[in-house]
């Protein structure tokens, strides 16, 4: 019996400690952040107590907050079946199919008259735009680059992209795609949302010398921007930065990862502070012309059906700029309450690669894209209601993205702002209407 009883205390005091361990084991202390999924970007930025505050605080809200500072501009209405969710064999006559084709070697020309390249700029010329800007001293400062985000449709209307020189449209993941916007010759009052980057922003940086301003990154993501030597060039919450706010949604259900905003004003002012804002180094380039080349085609309107979202852009000959409609709704840039609009639309065809980075916000299991803008490949350039079929080049990391024809000679866009659609190789989703 007192075995019996010495081998029942033994076996219930065995089980009393395995429970214990059992509990510790999974009850985590409340004052211990708990890991999240990229979908509320909990890791991803880190909120900088002084310069971000609470989104319960009493900032005004977003449609307050973004002064309307002129009236829209005007721009007659595209077709009717773009305003109805369009049926895109329906409404388009030319369906095209973006294919790698054989390599092309830029041929070396001297320009023609009244046209502008790398190596005769002058120096009160914008190199992003080929305009003239008055004050010259604005091209003597840093490009600043910031992510905005184009999902879900609550994020729109935007603020601040139609200040920016550059934009480019790329996957984020799930079919949903983001912006990295780079501002150089003009300033926004409010840029934003503002959210997470992504592995184009290795590359776009680099292109023209800019800051990289942005919420947050994927782990992995996160792991090789703190390595790359441009970092101090780098503007994130996500490493304990300033220079972003929250600002209180307009509508209640919009998510607190939806809400982050900047300006690029307090950047150029923590670029001042590091002694960065200073001219960029750029190389090679685009180059522009104020008329159209000859060899174009007529392209009224441009379709673009990425998986999650289309896009359209509508030519209005009156103004000379190609109007953004997304998702069949007009596409506005909330701080002027103006239609989105764009002087050049881009479309760049590139090799993507799925990683194994996670990237979570849509849908489980989606990863991180890398899209390779480097070598060379399929570009289509739309400038003047006219489409031109070419390449796009960048052999140097620090070279921007160059442009010729399919015989190999400069390729001019108009001189103003562009819009790169980033599609992959063999994208057979681009409609074009004459």
């Amino acid at each position: 019996m007192t075995k019996g009883k010495n081998f029942y205390a033994w076996f219930m005091g065995l089980f009393i400690l395995s429970a214990l361990i059992l509990t510790s084991c999974t009850t985590k202390d409340d004052s211990e952040p708990i890991a999240s999924d990229n979908t509320q970007e909990s890791t991803n930025e880190s909120p900088v107590a002084e310069d971000i505050p609470a989104i319960t605080t009493a900032l005004p809200t977003i449609e307050k907050a973004i002064e309307e500072t002129s009236e829209p501009i005007p721009t007659k209405p595209p077709p009717a079946a773009v305003t109805s969710s369009p049926t895109f064999e329906a409404t388009t006559d030319m369906a095209v199919t973006v294919e790698p084709i054989a390599k092309i070697e830029p041929t070396p020309i001297t320009l023609p008259d009244g046209w502008l390249g790398p190596g005769n700029f002058p120096t009160n010329v914008n190199p992003l735009t080929g305009e003239t800007v008055e004050d010259p001293s604005l091209l003597q400062r840093r490009p600043i680059a910031i992510k905005v985000s184009n999902y879900p449709a609550l994020v729109r209307p935007q603020a601040g992209l139609n200040n920016a020189d550059l934009v480019f449209e790329h996957y984020a993941e799930g079919g949903a795609t983001r912006f990295t916007a780079v501002f150089y010759s003009q300033d926004a009052h409010t840029v934003g949302s503002v959210r997470s980057a992504r592995i184009i922003d290795f590359e776009i940086p680099v292109m023209y010398d800019a800051a990289l301003g942005f919420s947050g990154a994927a782990g992995g993501n996160k792991d090789r921007f703190s390595q790359v030597e441009w970092f101090d060039q780098i503007i994130s919450p996500d490493f304990g930065h300033g220079g972003f706010y929250r600002a209180q949604p307009k509508d209640p259900d919009t998510d607190f990862w939806h809400t982050m905003f900047t300006d690029t004003y307090r950047l150029r002012d923590i670029l001042q502070e590091r002694g960065l804002n200073v001219p960029p180094h750029l190389q090679n380039g685009m180059v522009f012309s104020p008329e159209p080349p000859s060899g174009g085609s007529t392209a009224k309107q441009v379709e673009i059906k990425y998986r999650g979202n289309y896009v359209t852009w509508w030519y209005d000959s009156g103004i000379g700029r190609y109007f953004r409609w997304n998702d069949g709704e007009r596409h506005v840039d909330a701080n002027r309450n103006e239609q989105i609009n764009f002087k050049n639309i881009v479309v760049v065809s590139a090799e993507h690669v799925d990683t194994m980075i996670p990237e979570t916000e849509v849908g489980q299991g989606a990863v991180s894209i890398e899209i390779q803008i480097w070598g060379e490949g399929p570009a289509t350039i739309f400038r003047d209601g006219q489409r031109y079929d070419g390449r796009w080049h960048r052999n140097d990391p620090y070279d921007m993205l160059t442009f010729t024809d399919l015989e190999g000679y400069p390729l001019p866009l108009a001189q103003g702002n562009t819009w790169f659609q980033l599609v992959p190789l063999g994208f057979d989703k681009l409609y074009v209407t004459s």
